[in-house]
């Protein structure tokens, strides 16, 4: 086995012990590269059954419509099951103030959302596709993630994983975030990608789109930023390194169309790809860490 074997082989196993320990869990969907991996490898973890995840997708009204789009394709081309609920609905019912601002993203209003979903459906276990290499708060991450009754993420409640050994016991009410590709790196995603000839949404590729630079960064023109008189848009040849709102997404300029052309870049480059454009990492030293102790993904 080579290294994209070994790291295939843990990531069904864990999906396994998923669906052997859990008796609801769901796969959260993002329509990124790393939850369209996650859907490959449990398709290929339960075939010939029918993968036994039910896809959340909790949607901020802010997203990318290629990504949207992909979503809804995978969907059917597989015959999956998918739950949407909308950030939007959350906010009127429960009176929360909207984000504001240039860039006005909806991250941390999804807390709000996912935790009344996995309420309403009663996951007790959420698969999502969170690699350590991505972030500091996520390389503390342990495989199985315990959250108590009050979905709050405690680092000092965390159990042990020695041996391959996953222990997923809760109480009625508690939920655990389950993290398959946890040893993956960004490069192994797309050398997975590639050897698996995986589709994902354009946005990943080069392609022309109206931006402006904000603090550095190329972030997208949409009807979701508030532009001022000292933005310059320019249309540019951009790709995006990971896909989330398009408030807090910045795009690289890239030439890159293929995945061997992606993965040429990825070799010249040390900066994660949370660490060079996600605008929502840098709110704060502890931005990605704040989030996840009030429940967030």
């Amino acid at each position: 086995m080579d290294y994209l074997d070994q790291l295939e082989s843990e990531s069904i196993f864990i999906l396994r012990e998923v669906a052997g320990q859990f008796s609801n869990p769901a796969l959260l969907f993002s329509g990124g590269k790393d939850s369209i991996t996650l859907v490959h490898l449990s398709i290929k973890a339960f075939f010939p059954l029918q993968v036994p995840f039910t896809l959340v997708h909790i949607d901020t009204g802010h997203n990318f419509k290629e990504a949207l789009e992909f979503r809804d394709y995978l969907v059917k081309k597989h015959g999956l099951r998918l739950v949407v609920r909308q950030v939007e609905d959350t906010i009127k019912r429960k009176n929360i103030p909207d984000a504001t601002g240039k860039l006005p993203s909806r991250n941390t209003h999804q807390t709000y959302t996912l935790l009344e979903t996995i309420s309403e459906f009663g996951f007790d276990c959420c698969i999502g596709g969170a690699r350590r290499d991505e972030e500091k708060a996520r390389a503390k991450e342990r495989i199985f993630s315990f959250r108590g009754k009050d979905n709050m993420w405690k680092p000092q409640l965390q159990r042990p994983e020695v041996w391959d050994i996953l222990n997923g016991r809760i109480h009625e009410g508690e939920n655990v975030r389950a993290f398959p590709l946890s040893n993956w790196t960004e490069r192994d995603v797309w050398e997975y990608i590639q050897r698996h000839t995986i589709e994902l949404p354009s946005l990943y590729f080069a392609h022309e789109r109206e931006v402006f630079k904000l603090n550095g960064r190329w972030v997208a023109n949409s009807p979701f930023v508030k532009l001022d008189s000292n933005d310059q848009l320019e249309t540019r040849k951009v790709r995006f390194r990971t896909v989330g709102d398009m408030t807090c997404t910045a795009a690289i300029e890239s030439e890159a169309s293929t995945v061997q052309e992606v993965l040429n870049e990825l070799y010249q480059t040390e900066l994660s790809e949370r660490g060079q454009t996600r605008l929502d990492d840098h709110i704060s030293e502890t931005g990605m860490e704040d989030r996840k102790v009030q429940g967030y993904f």
